[in-house]
C-alpha cells in the first residue's frame, strides 16, 4: 500500500502569499477609485465679483391709517361708555366709506386715570381718559382725504398716518432685479475687453438686501371753510431698490 505524504506550507509563507493577493487587487482596484473623483475645475478662468444695484419707482396704491376716539370722565365706567358710543360710529363711518373687514383692526383699547400734582400732597385722581384705535388699510388712495373727514364729523378726535406702500412689490422688485443683472453683466463685459477676455458663464449670484423708500407724505389738515372742501392728499412715489453680488467666470 502506498503512502501519501502532505507537508504543509510554512506559516511565513501563507502570510506573503496573502499580501501579495492583497497588493495585487489593490493595484488592480486603483483605477476604478480614480473615476469616481470629481471632476476638476478649469483652472485657466478668472472669476470676477461684481456688485450691481437698480432701483424702481412706483406711485403707491394703499394707504395705512390709524384713526379713533380719545374720551374724558369722571369716573371710569363712564369714560368706556362714551368712548364705546362715539367709537362705534367711527367704525360704522369706515364700513360705510367701503373698507372691509379684513382692512380694519383693533390696535388698542386704553383706559388710564387722569391726576392732579400739587406741593407735598400725593396725587390725586381728577377722571379717567379713554383710549380705542382702530389701523385701516385704505385701497383707494383717491379716497383717502373724503375717508378721513368722514371719521372726523362723526366723532373720530384722533389720526396718525397716512404710511403709503406699493401692493405688487414683488413685481417691482423683479423689475429692479432684472435691470440689476444687466447691468453687472455689462460691467462684466467691460473688464473681460479691458482684459482681453471674454465672459463665459455665471457661477453664482447672490441678493442682498434691498430697499423700499417710502415716500414722505405731503399732507395738509386743511380748514374746512367750504362743505365740499377735503383734506388734500399727495402720495409722491416710492422707490424699490435690489442690491446683487454677481461671480462671472472669465476666459480665453
Amino acid at each position: 500500500m502506498r503512502q501519501t505524504t502532505t507537508r504543509s506550507i510554512p506559516s511565513l509563507g501563507l502570510r506573503a502569499l496573502a499580501l501579495a493577493t492583497a497588493l495585487a487587487l489593490g493595484a488592480a482596484a486603483m483605477p476604478t477609485h480614480a473615476q469616481t473623483l470629481p471632476a476638476a475645475v478649469s483652472t485657466d478662468g478668472t472669476l470676477l465679483s461684481v456688485s450691481a444695484q437698480a432701483e424702481t419707482t412706483r406711485v403707491p396704491d394703499i394707504a395705512h391709517l390709524s384713526t379713533g376716539v380719545v374720551t374724558q370722565a369722571a369716573d371710569a365706567n363712564a369714560a368706556m361708555r362714551a368712548n364705546a358710543a362715539q367709537m362705534t360710529r367711527v367704525v360704522d363711518a369706515i364700513r360705510k366709506a367701503g373698507i372691509a373687514e379684513r382692512d380694519i383692526r383693533t390696535s388698542g383699547v386704553n383706559l388710564h386715570p387722569q391726576y392732579r400734582y400739587a406741593d407735598n400732597q400725593p396725587p390725586t385722581i381728577t377722571g379717567y381718559e379713554a383710549r380705542n384705535t382702530v389701523d385701516i388699510t385704505v385701497r383707494k388712495i383717491g379716497e383717502l382725504g373724503g375717508i378721513m373727514d368722514a371719521l372726523v364729523a362723526v366723532g373720530a378726535n384722533q389720526i396718525n398716518g397716512p404710511s403709503f406702500e406699493v401692493d405688487d412689490k414683488e413685481g417691482a422688485y423683479d423689475e429692479a432685479r432684472r435691470a440689476a443683472i444687466e447691468k453687472a453683466r455689462a460691467r462684466a463685459q467691460m473688464y473681460a475687453q479691458t482684459l482681453g477676455m471674454e465672459v463665459r458663464r455665471i457661477v453664482s449670484i447672490s441678493e442682498g438686501n434691498g430697499g423700499f423708500g417710502p415716500p414722505v407724505p405731503m399732507m395738509a389738515m386743511a380748514r374746512m371753510d367750504k362743505a365740499e372742501a377735503g383734506t388734500p392728499i399727495a402720495p409722491g412715489e416710492s422707490t424699490l431698490s435690489v442690491n446683487l453680488d454677481v461671480v462671472f467666470e472669465l476666459g480665453r
